[in-house]
């Protein structure tokens, strides 16, 4: 599966580089000689270099010389192929694993993961709604992506009904 690695912004400069929305905390993805396919576009573009200037990540490709070049690539979503790192999962492979407490009893399923400001919420469903869990060790000491569960140790209250997710409308 591919994931995106960094979406392209605007052209920066008359030589080819571009300003990328980075979406990996891995570096190694991004390094001189990384290649990376271009999606939905059947292409690919090897980095040539990558630098930060005033808070920005700046890359220049092999493929990209111009700025019309850079241009032409604005929007486009860079993806690499998904690798294993060790106490790291993919949202994908969270979705579908039953959620359940330290002692064993089932709470719902995690139906996905939202990006947060000060950490990730685990949307855990439950016949009452959609629960979000704040994806930290202290609430959620163990994923076992292998086994197909998550144990949530939830603090009182956090699966109240009161506590349902506004979005389904509960």
């Amino acid at each position: 599966m591919q994931l995106t690695a960094a979406i392209v912004g605007p052209a920066h400069g008359l030589r080819g580089e571009v300003i990328l929305d980075v979406r990996s905390d891995d570096p190694e993805i991004l390094t001189p000689g990384a290649r990376l396919d271009v999606a939905g576009r059947g292409a690919v573009v090897t980095v040539r270099s990558i630098r930060v200037h005033k808070d920005r990540v700046l890359a220049s490709f092999e493929e990209c010389v111009s700025r019309e070049d850079a241009e032409a690539l604005r929007g486009a979503r860079l993806l690499v192929e998904e690798h294993e790192e060790e106490g790291a999962w993919y949202p994908h492979q969270l979705k579908g694993l039953a959620a359940r407490t330290p002692s064993g009893e089932a709470l719902g399923t995690v139906s996905g993961l939202t990006p947060g400001a000060a950490q990730d919420l685990l949307l855990v469903t439950t016949e009452a709604g959609t629960v979000m869990v704040p994806f930290v060790t202290q609430l959620v000491p163990t994923v076992d992506v292998e086994g197909g569960f998550v144990v949530i140790d939830a603090p009182p209250g956090l699966f109240d009904d009161q506590a349902v997710s506004e979005r389904d409308g509960k």
